[in-house]
């Protein structure tokens, strides 16, 4: 947008007195038009015709899939621009709560339709695309730094990862209490026959009650991060003070809207998958764990290896692994406590598998954030582990 458009809205939130100028179709333009991944937008309506005029599962898989890309990028905008104009509080608390709606959405939409494996596959792969796909591309995105090393700061960093250690850990003790039952004969025994009601209720409380404690302590991490200690996550380019493009009702509106569309556009994707994976022949788990995320993660992944391109190594690691965290100690949690009153047996219990494969990939990222440094080979490590983890799943 040329300077002499770009009109500041002033607002409460940005240090002004100004009302705020409500231009809905200014700020309609800039949102539906600031992006040539936008254009896959036509793929909605198809999307929509497909499902309501029973096309196969394949084409309302595609189209689906494809609808809900172009959806992600117009979700994170409009949150970062209805961020700006809400102060950093508030919005740091609407990147927190809107920065992975579309897998929020997903899962909600697989949840209700009784899908519980791929509500936990598709939040799993999110976790692991972030912290090795898109993390990894952003450390070898780095051409500034090629044959030296990027700095950030390591003590938010680590103050991150952390976090998404104790996330895994709770995702472990399930696993473990599964062992430890097989082991004694319990009700988890392969020789056993289906579990009694009870030993499952027990498993339901164990899930639930980590749930409220771990979806607690995210919410102690959000005050650490917005209010208490706010300056170990600011590094000196998001000091600088941002215009947003839109004004904060016309950013609100698109919020709702793009938001309804999306759940919509998710229930037809949930409901197209069984019959695409048994069409193709792809192991559900994989669709779950590697292509699920790939759509819901687009346009971070993007604006994470751009950010990396820029040398802006704090904003990339904070968009990568503050993404994970997000899913990691909010929307599983969440997602345990949603189930509970619609009488769905969500549980934070993994599959063994899948419970090593984010144990390593946390384990991997935090001895690789410990020094404040990166670079291209690091970057290589973690891309070769997501491609190694994608492999075990295509031959699932």
């Amino acid at each position: 947008m040329p300077p002499h458009e770009q009109t500041p809205l002033l607002t409460p939130g940005n240090g002004h007195t100004a009302a705020v100028r409500f231009n809905f179709i200014k700020s309609s333009r800039h949102l539906l038009f600031g992006s040539w991944l936008n254009a896959l937008t036509i793929f909605v309506p198809i999307c929509l015709v497909a499902e309501y005029s029973h096309w196969s599962a394949t084409a309302r898989f595609v189209t689906s899939f494809i609808a809900i890309v172009p959806l992600a990028k117009l979700l994170g905008d409009a949150t970062e621009q209805l961020s700006m104009e809400m102060g950093q509080t508030i919005g740091g608390l609407l990147n927190a709560t809107f920065g992975n709606a579309v897998e929020l959405i997903v899962a909600i939409a697989a949840l209700v339709q009784g899908q519980l494996r791929l509500v936990q596959t598709s939040l799993l792969g999110s976790i692991v695309s972030n912290l090795l796909l898109v993390l990894g591309m952003s450390f070898f995105a780095q051409v500034e730094n090629t044959f030296s090393e990027a700095l950030f700061g390591a003590t938010g960093a680590q103050a991150s990862s952390s976090l998404l250690t104790l996330s895994c850990i709770t995702l472990i003790i399930p696993a473990a209490y599964h062992a430890s039952a097989s082991d004694t004969g319990g009700w988890f025994s392969h020789d056993a026959p289906a579990p009694p009601d009870g030993s499952l209720h027990g498993l339901l409380i164990l899930s639930r009650g980590t749930a409220i404690i771990l979806l607690s302590t995210y919410i102690a991490y959000l005050f650490f991060q917005l209010r208490t200690h706010a300056q170990l996550f600011v590094s000196e380019a998001e000091q600088e003070e941002e215009v947003a493009d839109m004004d904060q009702y016309s950013a609100g509106i698109w919020l709702l809207i793009v938001t309804t569309v999306t759940a919509f556009s998710a229930d037809i994707l949930v409901g197209s998958i069984d019959d695409t994976a048994t069409t193709w022949n792809i192991p559900k788990a994989f669709i779950g764990l590697i292509l699920l995320p790939l759509v819901g993660n687009a346009a971070e992944h993007v604006t994470s290896v751009w950010m990396a391109y820029k040398g802006k190594m704090d904003l990339t690691i904070g968009v990568a692994v503050g993404s994970s965290i997000q899913i990691a100690a909010g929307m599983i949690p969440l997602l345990v406590l949603i189930a509970w009153p619609l009488q769905k047996d969500l549980t934070l219990y993994f599959a063994n598998f899948e419970t090593i494969v984010m144990f390593v990939s946390v384990l991997l990222v935090n001895m690789l954030l410990q020094d404040g440094k990166s670079n291209y080979l690091e970057g290589l490590m973690l891309i070769a582990l997501y491609l190694v983890i994608a492999l075990s799943y295509i031959v699932s």
